[in-house]
């Protein structure tokens, strides 16, 4: 464990006393997990995304919404059932593998995103996001 000192606004420092009454939790361990929801570890993500998701903390809700509100080309998504549907009858071509692997890669890559943007979101907004669907 380490400590830190934090100069929170008066706004902030409400908010926060305000959530660790409501959960009867000491207000650092509230302040403790509201910081390790907002710096999640990355580790699982791929290498070259861990970037990418940690900055996204910092982004606004405008932009977080773009995120999640994104979706893979039509093209690419009709491209995946395809190469998929194909494999199914028959053993793909190196190629036709490949790009089948590549576009996997993408849609996997699209879904993350989106993941960690909804919930970011969520995080902000007080309550799950996807809980009214």
């Amino acid at each position: 464990m380490q400590s830190v000192i934090l100069h929170l606004s008066d706004a902030v420092m409400r908010r926060a006393k305000r959530a660790a009454d409501a959960l009867q939790h000491p207000l650092e361990e509230v302040l403790s997990a509201t910081l390790a929801a907002a710096l999640p570890d990355v580790e699982d993500a791929p290498t070259d995304m861990r970037p990418d998701l940690a900055r996204m903390t910092w982004l606004s809700d405008q932009e977080l919404w773009a995120i999640a509100r994104n979706a893979m080309p039509a093209e690419q998504q009709a491209q995946l059932q395809y190469l998929t549907e194909l494999q199914a009858q028959r053993s793909l071509t190196q190629g036709e593998q490949e790009n089948l692997e590549a576009l996997r890669q993408e849609y996997g890559r699209i879904t993350l995103r989106k993941a960690r943007a909804y919930a970011l979101l969520s995080m902000r907004g007080g309550r799950p996001l996807l809980a009214d669907n």
